[in-house]
């Protein structure tokens, strides 16, 4: 008797609830000249962390790019990988003419902003977005996750910029509200500004609570939640 599970039984197998953290810390990009890349990455803004060296044959730089939770890392015998081949790395920001813009004003050259004109966001891959022919200029009704603008490191290394104001039901646990920076909080407050506008418009009358109704705004807009009535 066969007592091996069919191929569908473990498919459709329920995992165990993860108990342990796993926070993302590190990105490894494949330079081949690690000065130069110290240069552009420090020419961006972003925090260095470290530059360690252990004799001529190895060294690692560190950096982190600004409200970040992760950081970059490249240097001297530190990956296989061919200079150039991290392709798609993506930097999420709540403003991303505000972000072309400081990256224009650094000297930094960045495409401009194209969108994604399809019904259903996939993903993001210049010059297609997954299959999708890109459109230049930002997403005519403002959506998260559909405007974007690209740019590459000296090695050919590529960045995407995404704009994200509002997250996918489920991306975000309503319970730990959090954000990176004053800029991305100002963002919030207004937009949840701009919403109770509509909210009074809507109830005829001035709302004497409207910094519960914000909080709520603003934890319900990070959980993909529809804002409170």
């Amino acid at each position: 008797m066969n007592n091996t599970p069919a191929p569908s039984e473990t498919a459709i197998e329920t995992p165990r609830a993860q108990r342990v953290d796993m926070k993302l810390e590190v990105v490894v990009i494949p330079v081949s000249d690690v000065d130069r890349a110290k240069r552009f990455y420090s020419g961006l803004g972003w925090r260095l962390d470290a530059d360690f060296a252990a004799g001529d044959d190895f060294r690692v730089i560190q950096f982190t790019p600004p409200g970040s939770g992760c950081s970059v890392i490249f240097g001297k015998n530190v990956t296989a990988a061919a200079p150039g081949s991290a392709q798609g790395r993506y930097l999420i920001v709540s403003d991303i003419e505000a972000a072309r813009d400081e990256l224009l004003g650094r000297g930094v050259e960045i495409s401009e902003v194209f969108h994604d004109a399809s019904d259903v966001y996939v993903g993001a891959d210049a010059p297609y977005l997954f299959g999708r022919l890109r459109v230049n200029g930002q997403d005519p009704e403002h959506r998260s996750y559909r405007s974007f603008a690209s740019f590459s490191d000296p090695d050919g290394n590529g960045w995407l910029f995404q704009e994200i104001t509002a997250r996918l039901p489920g991306r975000v646990d309503g319970n730990d509200t959090t954000f990176t920076s004053s800029t991305e909080l100002a963002g919030a407050l207004r937009r949840a500004a701009a919403a109770h506008g509509e909210h009074e418009k809507r109830t005829g009358q001035q709302d004497a609570d409207w910094p519960d109704w914000y909080a709520e705004y603003i934890i319900r807009e990070q959980a993909g939640e529809p804002p409170p009535s």
